[in-house]
């Protein structure tokens, strides 16, 4: 992250980890990469947990979309709860388009049907990751959960975010900034 990044206090391009306490079940033991914060609000996307019940080749299928060159290990993920039928590929710097937003030097944001077309076609980013809806907040949104210690923030990593063990990317993502979450209780101000 830049330093004037740092300086503004908005967190693109960063992990949110939810803590355990965390009351929206939609995002328990959820990690959210940060495309998007700034004055405006906040959007990410959840990264560790899928849609379960539609594959990567079926989403191609029904798009009508020749998925034969793809072995692609590309999953279907639930991005978050806003708009939730459309489509972005977070994924590696290697792939642009004109439509591709580039959130720092290692991660960017495509949602168009081209991005599709090219992992299909095995000329897609080297890692990608595709998600269903997005995490949204408004002006200080965000920023009040976090202060309620709702969410903590940490570097985003690519082993984290395109890694295939889902079930393990919350501690993971914890345990980068030298947390345990089992330590860490839901229950506030009982001692």
């Amino acid at each position: 992250m830049s330093a004037d990044k740092e300086k503004d206090g908005y967190l693109s391009g960063q992990l949110l980890i939810a803590m355990p306490g965390m009351t929206d079940p939609r995002f328990s033991e959820s990690v959210i990469y940060l495309c998007v914060h700034n004055e405006g609000g906040a959007m990410g996307l959840v990264v560790n947990k899928l849609m379960g019940s539609l594959s990567f080749a079926e989403l191609l299928q029904q798009m009508k979309i020749d998925s034969g060159a793809t072995g692609s290990k590309v999953e279907v993920h639930f991005g978050g709860p806003v708009e939730s039928g459309r489509g972005f590929v977070l994924h590696s710097t290697d792939y642009n388009s004109e439509e591709t937003m580039r959130v720092n030097n290692d991660f960017a944001l495509t949602a168009t049907i081209d991005v599709l077309k090219s992992i299909a076609g095995g000329k897609g980013p080297a890692d990608a990751m595709f998600a269903l809806g997005y995490a949204g907040w408004a002006a200080g949104q965000l920023d009040t959960e976090m202060q309620n210690n709702g969410w903590l923030n940490c570097a985003a990593d690519s082993g984290i975010v395109f890694g295939e063990d889902n079930e393990a990317k919350w501690k993971s993502a914890a345990a980068k900034m030298g947390i345990d979450l089992s330590l860490l209780t839901s229950d506030v101000g009982h001692a």
